[in-house]
């Protein structure tokens, strides 16, 4: 069993950085925190409080660790599960709900009671009508989504649909809008929504234990504020959460990712450094929107001040500012970037194609992206090789330059956004010309 605060204090005393591995750890390990309270860590962890009248857990993880999960539990304590709180509604969160739902009529114990925020059922139904695209931009991003299981083939590994999510999705069986007070046996849960990573979120004080089941809103990764791929995101009502759980003066944080932390200084002060994160990219984004800038130039502009950009919880290891950008500009202003052109544009094929003749054709423009490429130029070598591959797209000397550019570019990203986007399209070109090889075979 981990000494996890010990360790999550070294980090953070210390500005100590060794990658995120040592901090999201999805090793299926119990460890005990306090009295009656146990984390297990998972692709997203299981906090669960002994009551006296049953278990509570926050969330129940992916899909496919909801089982080890519940191994990991049951060494743990016999005791049933009574209730169960999702923070929000989202895959990594509650997939692992229905084995503790079979666990519970296999041994004649009462269902757990699901207790979440009102919009978590109308996040499932979303997911229900948007199947086929969740499915796609989850493989992009996690490269590819079968690896982690993020969604089974018809739900049993068989045959039939590609699935995000769990076959069914588990809805919640008490709701709430803005806060609910739940007593357990012994122990009250103060729950509280508040919108952030999603609109379905909440938080939760223990004031037995003095502790916050933290949700998504620390992640020990800078906060997924701006994900490019998925619906709106809220950074400063996100902040605006994170200052009322200072507010509670906690000792003891239990997040979803990363590790847990002790002591009341040391809480207050990581989520302050979160939130004043989130408000200086607001506050830097909205000023330059008042002034009339285009999204182009905030982009370029806005930055989080480098000392908090080097705290060990706040690294750019999966989102990053850059795109939380792009969702207070979304947020604020619409979609519209402010470039002229962009309102109505020509089909991307048919500028590429116009940019190619310019440059004497979509090879020339290919080995210009790849001279920029060489030189570090990566962003300027991504808009030309991308025109070129849209200009040429059965080329395959075009595509094998495509190909190396954006692999240059994923490599060259911190971010597990980043990386996932440009490695999808290095491995398309790479598909490409596989096929290419297969036909002339």
């Amino acid at each position: 069993m981990a000494d996890l605060l010990a360790l999550s204090a070294k980090f953070i005393d210390n500005d100590i950085y060794e990658g995120a591995g040592l901090v999201n750890r999805p090793t299926m390990e119990l460890s005990e925190l306090g009295n009656g309270i146990a984390m297990i860590e998972a692709f997203s962890h299981v906090v669960t409080f002994k009551t006296g009248d049953g278990l509570v857990l926050f969330d129940t993880s992916l899909e496919a660790f909801g089982g080890g999960v519940l191994q990991s539990l049951r060494r743990w304590t016999d005791e049933p599960v009574s209730n169960i709180c999702y923070t929000h509604g989202h895959a990594d969160h509650v997939g692992g709900t229905n084995h503790f739902v079979c666990e519970a009529c296999e041994k004649g114990h009462r269902r757990p009671r699901i207790i979440a925020h009102e919009n978590v059922s109308p996040r499932f139904r979303r997911y229900e009508a948007t199947n086929g695209y969740n499915f796609t931009i989850n493989a992009r991003q996690f490269a590819p989504a079968t690896e982690l299981r993020m969604g089974q083939s018809g739900g049993s590994g068989g045959g039939g649909e590609r699935r995000f999510g769990p076959n069914p999705w588990i809805d919640p069986d008490t709701t709430f809008r803005d806060s609910l007070d739940v007593r357990v046996g012994g122990t009250h849960f103060e729950l509280h929504h508040a919108i952030g990573e999603t609109d379905d979120h909440l938080w939760a004080w223990v004031p037995e234990h003095k502790a916050i089941c933290s949700g998504d809103f620390v992640t020990w990764v800078f906060p997924n504020a701006g994900n490019p791929q998925k619906v709106q995101r809220y950074p400063l009502e996100w902040a605006k959460a994170l200052r009322e759980m200072i507010a509670k003066e906690p000792e003891l944080l239990l997040p979803a990712h990363g590790l847990p932390i002790g002591g009341k200084a040391r809480i207050a002060m990581v989520l302050d450094h979160i939130a004043t994160a989130l408000e200086t990219l607001v506050s830097q984004t909205v000023d330059m929107m008042n002034n009339g800038a285009r999204l182009d130039e905030i982009i370029h502009s806005v930055k989080v001040p480098a000392h908090l950009m080097d705290k060990p919880y706040l690294k750019p290891v999966y989102d990053e500012p850059e795109f939380v950008v792009h969702n207070i500009w979304r947020l604020y202003g619409g979609w519209y970037d402010g470039n002229p052109a962009n309102l109505k544009p020509a089909a991307d094929a048919a500028l590429a194609a116009e940019m190619a003749n310019l440059a004497g054709g979509a090879k020339a423009l290919a080995k210009r992206a790849g001279e920029l490429a060489a030189s570090g130029e990566l962003r300027l070598a991504c808009h030309l090789v991308e025109m070129a591959g849209l200009a040429a797209p059965n080329d395959i000397e075009v595509h094998g330059i495509r190909a190396e550019v954006y692999g240059a570019r994923r490599k060259a990203e911190a971010s597990l956004m980043s990386k996932g986007i440009y490695g999808f399209a290095e491995r398309q070109s790479q598909q490409i010309i596989t096929e290419h090889n297969q036909q002339k075979a």
